[in-house]
């Protein structure tokens, strides 16, 4: 059964400084959207319980355990990985007897919310799990939303060898105008802006409602046999987006006001796989293999904007117009439909070492309508592969190595890009990897690798169209040191150094730069909890540290790198019979100011000093 909501430690539960997640409480170097500097997502490397999942709504916090970005060595195991790393969420099962979490929360932005997650046996093979969230946000750029999150789930367990796990998720946010994004018109940084001030029309609010509903089973139909499978559809169906672009900017603060209207936009996807396993034990040695069959069919709807350009402005100038009627135009259509059949094999050597390697073939199949011109499809039936190797020539320490192949998206050219909301094709990918694992004490690990990933690079060209430009090398070093100094200080700390690359004609001609855009070439991040002598107290923190940011293709402007400090309390304790967390964290301490990069030569400002406390009750 999953643990209470009180015990969420991000420090002490983590295994390493790669990712990690539980609750409201995030550390590590890499995360969903980046690890080693590409998108897991745009990778397939997507994973519910280990199952495949295309997402746009992910796993909800209340359905999820927990999320952990698996590289390296702690990918091993998982069948048919691509390059990059792998997302694994850990699904929430209600437990075999009644629970609830309470949780309120509240800062100095005044972001407020409450949370309940519950489970309830209903007999002695069912037990059903709820959860809902509400929250009034508050943000850096002085915009508002509303939001609220549902969740239900099932688990039928009618004996030890079947499990079945349905669940249902909506989530809804609304009332969240869109900030702007600056886009100077030099070689320059945007001017200092200031936080907590919004300058823009109420109207354009983002409104979006989004599901995810699924199934997941696992049945042992005979010894050593595992059949598992899972089925998603996940969606986002934006009933009205904005985009508020600040161009033209200039280091005095003029520039030209644009803001973008969407229409109704719909993104869909219908996911899953069936996967058979077969374990023969043969003395210290483990075989298992895996037949699989994974698919996915995405269908959207986006498009037909209406570009509103209201002239010249200046950061800070107070800008309320009236709403106006929009002229949106016909959307662009698009669908893709994938499926990929594959074997693996695994293989452990008690004390000895593993290997495992799998092959596939995958049917991926693209079409898309775009407005006033031919449809237009595409298709491609790569033969994919990964092996990889582990040995254990000391007992405390482990070696490995790997290589993967992969196809994935692309996606759609940005806001700020001519050929905006334009579909792109699938790439292919490859990554070598290898390092090590080395127990440096009974509770401390070291994990260290080196990789090289390669695939084509998009991005925007000298007239502003998002497309390719060549390849992306990414070279790099990790490590990572996590465990119990002593009995009462947990560490987690890591570090990444990129050496990222672009080649190709581009670059010959002295069009792109050699680095590519938005990937830091140095990325630290240290977290430690120490439990004081006052029993249930314990304080934290957490210093992270990004490197230089190439922010335009050809280099001439970079995000200038920065270290940010989180300080950290919590006090657990018991009340009424009942297990209580007050915790409260000072995030960006010393009110760093910076940048975020939103696409090339385009930027956001990033949050500032933020007070927040909550409490959690475990009933």
């Amino acid at each position: 059964m999953p643990i209470g909501r009180t015990a969420e430690n991000a420090v002490r539960q983590a295994e390493d400084a790669f990712g990690y997640s539980v609750g409201r409480e995030t550390l590590g170097l890499y995360s969903s959207a980046n690890v080693r500097g590409f998108s897991p997502f745009d990778a397939g490397n997507v994973r519910i319980e280990g199952l495949y999942f295309d997402p746009y709504l992910t796993l909800i916090q209340r359905l999820r355990q927990s999320t952990t970005i698996r590289v390296g060595l702690s990918a091993q195991g998982y069948p048919f990985p691509s390059p990059t790393g792998i997302v694994d969420y850990s699904f929430r099962k209600p437990g075999d007897r009644a629970t609830l979490s309470l949780l309120a929360s509240a800062d100095s932005y005044g972001n407020a919310g409450i949370e309940a997650d519950g489970a309830v046996p209903l007999s002695s093979t069912l037990s059903l799990g709820v959860g809902a969230q509400g929250a009034r946000n508050s943000f850096y750029n002085g915009t508002t939303s509303w939001s609220h999150n549902e969740a239900v789930s099932l688990r039928w367990r009618p004996s030890p060898d079947i499990e079945i796990l349905p669940f249902w998720t909506r989530s809804q946010v609304y009332d969240d105008e869109a900030g702007p994004i600056y886009i100077p018109a030099g070689a320059h940084l945007p001017p200092r802006v200031s936080r907590r001030r919004y300058d823009g029309p109420g109207w354009n609010d983002y409104d979006s409602v989004a599901g995810l509903q699924g199934l997941l089973a696992t049945v042992s139909p005979w010894r050593d046999w595992t059949v598992r499978a899972g089925l998603f559809r996940s969606l986002y169906d934006d009933r009205s987006t904005f985009a508020h672009l600040l161009t033209d900017l200039t280091p005095d603060g003029t520039a030209n006001r644009l803001i973008i209207a969407d229409p109704r936009s719909r993104f869909v996807s219908l996911s899953g796989e069936l996967r058979i396993s077969r374990a023969l034990a043969e003395g210290p040695r483990l075989h298992v293999i895996h037949l699989s069959l994974r698919g996915r069919d995405r269908q959207q709807r986006y498009g037909g904007s209406d570009f509103l350009d209201y002239g010249p402005t200046r950061i800070g100038q107070s800008f309320d117009p009236p709403e106006p009627r929009f002229a949106f135009t016909p959307q662009t259509h698009d669908r893709v439909r994938q499926a990929t059949l594959g074997i693996a094999y695994d293989g452990r050597w008690r004390d000895v070492g593993e290997l495992s390697f799998g092959v596939s073939r995958t049917d991926y199949r693209k079409r898309f309508s775009l407005p006033g011109a031919p449809q237009l499809d595409t298709r491609s039936q790569p033969w994919l592969w990964n092996v990889t190797a582990a040995g254990f020539p000391r007992p405390r320490l482990a070696i490995y190595a790997g290589y993967a192949t992969g196809l994935e998206e692309s996606g759609i050219a940005p806001d700020n890009a001519v050929n905006r909301n334009q579909p792109l094709p699938a790439i292919l990918t490859r990554q070598v990897d290898a390092g090590l694992r080395y127990q440096l004490t009974d509770t401390i690990k070291l994990v260290g690798g080196v990789f090289d990933l390669r695939k084509p690079y998009y991005n925007l060209d000298a007239a502003n169209r998002f497309d390719l430009l060549g390849d992306i090398v990414n070279r790099g070093v990790e490590f990572s040191v996590a465990g119990a100094v002593t009995p009462r200080l947990n560490i987690v700390a890591g570090g990444v150094l990129l050496d990222p690359r672009v080649t190709g004609a581009g670059v010959a001609l002295g069009r792109v730069g050699r680095r590519p855009v938005g990937i830091a070439t140095r990325s630290l991040d240290v977290n430690a909890d120490w439990r004081l002598p006052l029993d249930g107290l314990s304080v934290d923190a957490g210093v992270s540290n990004t490197g230089r940011v190439p922010a335009t293709l050809d280099n001439r402007v970079s995000i200038p790198s920065r270290t940010l400090v989180d300080l950290g309390a919590r006090y657990r304790f018991r009340a009424g019979g009942h297990d209580v967390t007050f915790r409260g964290e000072v995030h960006n301490i010393g009110n760093v100011y910076g940048f975020a990069l939103e696409g090339a030569g385009a930027y956001d400002i990033i949050p500032g000093r933020v007070v927040s406390a909550y409490v959690t009750v475990d009933l």
